[in-house]
């Protein structure tokens, strides 16, 4: 019989199964010793019996060896007798008292017969000597003894002794004691003393692999009359097996996210019998798996609930089974169960947003900062691709300013910048992994441009190239600190770039103005004397703060003058030309058309009064007129000036003196108060006391 068991594993299903040999009649039976000898003494009386040695047949059932048959004689007869393991033997039978005298030797042919179809025959040959006078044959105390013995017993263990007794004397009552036809595996693991009847182990017994043991112990006199008894060696189970784990599938790596999945299908099994042979499987109790038995002795193996790698790769399971005997035995069966990987994380930049700064004039290629994302899936999984994506602002042209490596996250300026142009933009950067599908992450990136000095300071006010330049009038009157203008400048760069400061570099006279460090306002530093020329050149250095600092300079006409009737002197750079021709037209021109000027002076300053609410009318030195590059304008308010910054000059009407004097500025934000046709009529009014009007 052949028993095995059939696993499926999708879907998982057990079978147990048994192959059943059928024997054919294919062996004959076989005597072992084909010539036997047996000493009968004469005096043996009719119906005693002398065992015979059985043939053996490989084949079972009833083709083993169904009955023996004796050949014809007078004196004997032949029973088939059957021994508690099934195995049939011959017996012979005395039928007729022996005479040594007439028939001192017999013959016989002893056949063993199987119970084939047809049968077969195994034949020996039985020589009966007939022996005078021993009259008692040894008789055991016993006819079958049963005997118990632990399997765990040590070789040499004493299993049982046998005793046969002779009533005759002498020679004829002194016995003898052996295994009667042992088998090989008798005569390995039993001796028995010949003189004593001690029966001992020869090798430890094993209940799993031999349960029981029987043998025929023959007695044997000095006359050659001999006795026999049976010993049964039954075999006592210890606890001495531990259980046996088998392991039939197992299922490495596991995915991620995924329930109930069958890991591992394995059997149990313990040698042993009884509550030795009864077992108890378990795992950890900390572990995400559960134990669930199958059919008989089979266990599978299945999760408990999703499993997720990032949280534990690997799971270092120990099967546990323990069997039921005293002491108890336990085996221990690990198993590494592995846990694919999934594409359920997206990559996670170590911040939501990144600030980077650099300073404009940056060589092309620079590399400016650096994103990192990481990944917990592993594999392709876990490989991050790094990308921009679309800006926010449409207008930023992203793709000519910065790039990224793709693998790393550097993130590079691709051209020079500058700060004037732009301060600062943003856009978003992209992250993905190489898992399927792809999962992706974004983070929000500030570049921040850091001023470099590389803008000098521009001079709005006085315009230095303008067709003429603009001369300041001073009063002579004028006292100590007195206002005689403004020089307004401003810086393209920021911050502490873009701080100002002002110096008077060259002046015709020293210590009779100075200009303000801070707002660029020059003042009379003294009061004026009759003795101080009447035009004077400054020449006013306008630096920054920057490093290194950065600077212009701009040059002031100044003229000192008592009233308005003294006539306006040429600029310095008309002096070498003839001055009386110009004092003639000059005078003949004023003469002609005096009344016609103080009448055009009346209505203009009665129009200007009416529209600006009783201001002064205004009249313009080369003021330059906004808007301005936007390069030249500090958005930031931290510049000296705004945009469209500017200054008059008006005249009084009522002062009497007809003096010049400068007014407050104009704010850029106010609407230009005297018309375009009314400006150009009054040009040349304006023009006549020297004055530009732009």
């Amino acid at each position: 019989m052949l028993r095995f068991q059939v696993l499926l594993e999708n879907p998982l299903e057990f079978f147990q199964a048994e192959l059943q040999v059928i024997d054919i009649n294919d062996h004959a039976p076989v005597f072992m010793d084909r010539d036997m000898l047996l000493k009968i003494s004469e005096s043996s009386p009719p119906g005693t019996k002398f065992p015979l040695k059985n043939a053996q047949d490989m084949d079972v059932g009833r083709n083993n060896i169904e009955n023996y048959i004796i050949s014809p004689n007078s004196y004997f007869r032949v029973l088939t007798r059957k021994r508690s393991d099934g195995r049939k033997y011959p017996e012979l039978v005395l039928d007729k008292v022996l005479d040594r005298e007439e028939e001192p030797e017999l013959r016989l042919t002893l056949t063993a017969q199987d119970g084939g179809s047809p049968p077969r025959f195994g034949t020996a040959q039985v020589r009966i000597e007939v022996v005078d006078s021993n009259d008692n044959a040894p008789e055991f105390e016993q006819s079958l003894y049963k005997v118990h013995i632990p399997e765990d017993s040590p070789v040499g263990s004493l299993v049982v002794t046998v005793s046969a007794s002779d009533v005759d004397s002498g020679v004829y009552g002194k016995i003898s004691y052996t295994f009667f036809q042992p088998s090989e595996d008798i005569s390995k693991t039993l001796e028995v003393n010949p003189m004593t009847g001690e029966i001992r182990l020869r090798k430890k017994v094993d209940f799993e692999t031999v349960l029981s043991y029987e043998v025929d112990i023959k007695a044997t006199d000095g006359g050659g009359l001999s006795g026999k008894c049976t010993l049964l060696l039954q075999v006592v189970d210890v606890n001495d097996n531990p259980p046996e784990v088998t392991v039939s599938a197992l299922t490495t790596p596991i995915p991620e996210n995924s329930p109930d999945i069958v890991v591992a299908v394995f059997s149990v099994s313990d040698p042993d019998s009884g509550d030795n042979g009864k077992t108890i499987s378990s795992i950890q109790d900390d572990l995400p798996f559960l134990l669930k038995p199958s059919v008989k002795n089979f266990y599978t193996l299945v999760t408990q609930k999703t499993l997720d790698r990032e949280e534990r790769a690997e799971y270092n399971i120990t099967i546990t089974v323990t069997d039921m005997g005293t002491p108890r035995l336990k085996t221990e069966h690990n198993i590494t169960v592995l846990v694919a990987d999934v594409n359920d994380n997206a990559p996670a930049f170590t911040q939501t947003s990144y600030t980077l700064t650099f300073r404009e004039n940056n060589s092309p290629a620079l590399h400016i900062g650096s994103v990192r994302a990481t990944d917990r899936d592993a594999g392709v999984n876990a490989q991050v691709t790094y990308s921009l994506l679309p800006p926010l602002d449409p207008h930023v042209p992203l793709a000519s300013l910065v790039s990224i490596n793709p693998d790393n996250g550097h993130l590079f300026a691709l051209r020079s910048l500058d700060y004037e142009a732009l301060r600062a933009f943003e856009f978003r950067v992209g992250a993905a992994d190489r898992g399927s599908p792809a999962l992706s992450s974004q983070a929000l990136v500030r570049v921040l441009v850091e001023d470099d000095n590389d803008n000098a300071p521009f001079v709005l006010y006085p315009l230095q190239n303008a067709s003429a330049p603009c001369t300041e009038l001073v009063p002579r009157a004028a006292e100590a600190g007195y206002l005689v203008t403004k020089v307004v400048a401003v810086d393209g760069d920021s911050g502490q770039n873009a701080w100002l400061s002002y110096q008077l570099l060259k002046a015709t006279e020293p210590g009779l103005f100075g200009v303000w460090a801070h707002n660029g306002e020059v003042r009379t530093a003294r009061l004026l004397s009759e003795r101080d020329a009447a035009k004077h050149r400054l020449v006013v250095l306008v630096k920054d703060n920057g490093e290194p600092p950065l600077s212009a300079s701009v040059t002031l006409h100044l003229l000192l003058v008592d009233g308005f009737s003294q006539p306006y002197l040429p600029a310095p750079e008309a002096e070498a030309a003839d001055a009386a021709p110009l004092t003639v037209y000059l005078v003949v021109a004023l003469a002609s058309v005096s009344s016609l000027l103080l009448f055009s002076v009346l209505v203009f300053v009665a129009v200007r009064l009416c529209r600006r609410g009783g201001a002064a009318s205004v009249g313009r030195c080369s003021v330059p007129e906004g808007p301005f590059p936007g390069h030249l304008v500090d958005v930031s308010g931290t510049g000296t000036l705004s945009q469209s910054y500017q200054y008059e000059v008006c005249l009084t009407g009522g002062s009497g003196s007809n003096e010049f004097k400068f007014l407050k500025p104009i704010l850029p934000n106010l609407p230009p108060q005297c018309p375009g046709k009314e400006i150009e009529e009054n040009r040349t009014f304006y023009n006549s006391f020297g004055f530009n009007i732009q």
